[in-house]
């Protein structure tokens, strides 16, 4: 590490490769909420949040770890349940009246048919406003898990749930 005056140490999560401020400030300076989605190997992660000066405003969290208590049985880190989880977290936010957004995948490379763009999927069916490009979205049979039912001989009943998601009143 350089020691002289001239050098300027960049801020920590630039240096943990967290954080990509030029991509942060692009979607800031929409001035619409942000849907922020981040995956892991087993989870799915969706939230709806707003800017503030102080800090970020958390409006909706949403994880696929809900669609248990929906009588979802499949894995939670697939397509499905990322589907899942963005139809249950555009349903919230509609009912808090955050019906736009822009998609803040973080430092996810965009893939398209990917699981980032299946909870895009899901919140765009449930009523938000997000802008996109229709061909980089999963298609419909991956997203309702007919290659999974096909290959393992379950049924993950994604349907039921989707039913449940749109039926019942959440907020």
């Amino acid at each position: 590490m350089s020691r002289t005056t001239t050098y300027k140490t960049k801020m920590r999560r630039r240096r943990e490769g967290k954080t990509d401020y030029g991509k942060r400030l692009n979607l800031l300076k929409s001035g619409k909420n942000r849907l922020v989605v981040r995956i892991s190997n087993n989870e799915v992660v969706a939230q709806i949040v707003r800017y503030n000066p102080k800090g970020d405003e958390t409006i909706v969290n949403t994880t696929s770890l809900e669609l248990k208590k929906l009588g979802y049985k499949g894995h939670r880190g697939n397509v499905c349940a990322a589907y899942l989880t963005g139809l249950l977290c555009g349903k919230k936010a509609i009912a808090k009246k955050a019906k736009d957004a822009v998609l803040d995948m973080g430092l996810h490379t965009p893939v398209r048919g990917s699981n980032v763009y299946a909870v895009l999927k899901g919140a765009l069916e449930a009523g938000m406003e997000i802008p996109h490009d229709k061909g980089v979205l999963p298609k419909d049979e991956r997203v309702l898990g007919k290659s999974i039912s096909d290959y393992k001989k379950t049924d993950l009943k994604v349907d039921d749930v989707k039913k449940k998601i749109l039926s019942e009143k959440h907020g």
